[in-house]
């Protein structure tokens, strides 16, 4: 039950990474490389305003998502429109992402160094509980509630609200979306201020959990929630959920009853599975091409 647990909690922090990630990538078709270094960044901006600022974790989290919303604006403005009129636009756009990503992480090695930095001991209350003969904290329940209410809130906004449905138009054909009167550019800004507030949230939270953020936090997560988009199927909200949380299940079975080094190894044996089994992924949709 304690492996069952510690799985559904790593996956979890999975999904919130990859929820943010597969909102541009699978709504606008988009790569966005720079996720990872937002992941980054949100921690690091979370721990600088509980250490200097004196703010709680509770009014942190609110400001780092402002801030992840604001590094997401600056990546479409800059990394992502002005190459969106080129041909080869979808692959000048991944370049240019992981460009910015760079220039991001530049920025936080001269803001905070190359050291390994923490939240005071005292930044989320150190409360567990017993379930069902397993230990469970309180951070890891607050975890999963966020990672849950995020993706249904997401999934409700893609489905029904107004933005979703003209993030869902722009998809199908961004042309016809600005022939029907859409404002693309302010949609697609929205889309990556949207999946930045979450990944930088997902980056104080991984960082809560192992009490540790580096620059290099991001790049450790992000090829990762690349399997668990592909697992759970790409632009499906629900399936990066529930592709988190497999890959957080298989990684904690296979820490335990393979060894630690046989994580990575069972986290991409899987990814590879699901692709030679179901290449749309779990909750994907098959799709046909008409020539």
């Amino acid at each position: 039950m304690q492996q069952l647990m510690d799985g559904i909690f790593l996956g979890s922090i999975y999904a919130l990474f990859a929820i943010g990630f597969t909102l541009v990538f699978g709504v606008l078709d988009r790569l966005n490389l720079a996720h990872a270094a937002v992941f980054s960044a949100g921690a690091l901006i979370g721990i600088e305003v509980v250490t200097n600022l004196g703010l709680s974790i509770w009014l942190a989290i609110p400001v780092v998502m402002v801030a992840g919303a604001i590094l997401g604006v600056l990546i479409e403005r800059i990394a992502f429109r002005p190459l969106a009129k080129r041909h080869d636009a979808h692959f000048a756009g991944l370049i240019s992402s992981i460009a910015f990503g760079a220039i991001i992480l530049a920025l936080l090695q001269a803001r905070y160094g190359p050291d390994t930095r923490r939240f005071p001991p005292d930044s989320f209350p150190d409360t567990r509980f017993e379930f069902l003969g397993a230990t469970v904290s309180l951070l890891q329940v607050v975890i999963l509630a966020i990672s849950i209410s995020l993706m249904l809130i997401l999934t409700w906004m893609v489905a029904k609200s107004k933005l979703g449905r003209g993030m869902r138009t722009i998809a199908e054909n961004p042309h016809a979306a600005s022939v029907l009167g859409l404002n693309v550019n302010r949609i697609t800004t929205a889309t990556f201020a949207i999946s930045s507030a979450l990944g930088a949230v997902a980056g104080v939270l991984f960082t809560l959990n192992v009490n540790a953020a580096s620059l290099g936090l991001g790049h450790s997560v992000e090829l990762k929630a690349l399997a668990v988009i592909i697992v759970g199927g790409m632009g499906s909200l629900p399936g990066a959920l529930v592709g988190g949380l497999i890959l957080g299940l298989a990684e904690v079975y296979a820490v335990n009853y393979v060894g630690s080094s046989w994580r990575d190894m069972v986290a991409f044996g899987l990814l590879f599975l699901i692709l030679i089994l179901r290449p749309q992924g779990l909750f994907g949709a098959r799709k046909t091409r008409e020539v």
